[in-house]
């Protein structure tokens, strides 16, 4: 049985970013590097009280994502927020709230 793809391109792109935006620790560091241009990946460590390793991982993920970008600055990686996509998910997320409609009684 083949299965059907149900969700449009823009819902996966949707779906991505939530995804992406799931885990309170890549959630803080989208918010802390929505307040930076840029930002060395030490300085990020230093921000959460996680190894290295883990925000290695986060970053990865929120990368895979589209909602940050990097550049290696030997010996350095420096990271700031896509800035593109984070209209893109902005304007998903925001889509997405208008499209429910308001309802004064759930599940009647």
């Amino acid at each position: 049985m083949q299965e059907k793809n149900i969700l449009t391109q823009k819902q996966e792109v949707l779906v991505r970013f939530a995804k992406a935006m799931g885990h309170p620790t890549r959630l803080t560091i989208l918010l802390f590097l929505a307040h930076q241009e840029s930002c060395y990946f030490g300085d990020i460590h230093d921000e959460l009280p996680i190894a290295k390793a883990t925000v290695s991982q986060h970053l990865k993920e929120l990368k895979d994502a589209g909602l940050i970008q990097g550049e290696i600055e030997a010996p350095k990686v420096k990271y700031c927020i896509n800035r593109e996509n984070w209209n893109i998910a902005k304007e998903s997320f925001s889509g997405l709230f208008l499209e429910l409609p308001e309802k004064k009684v759930c599940c009647k």
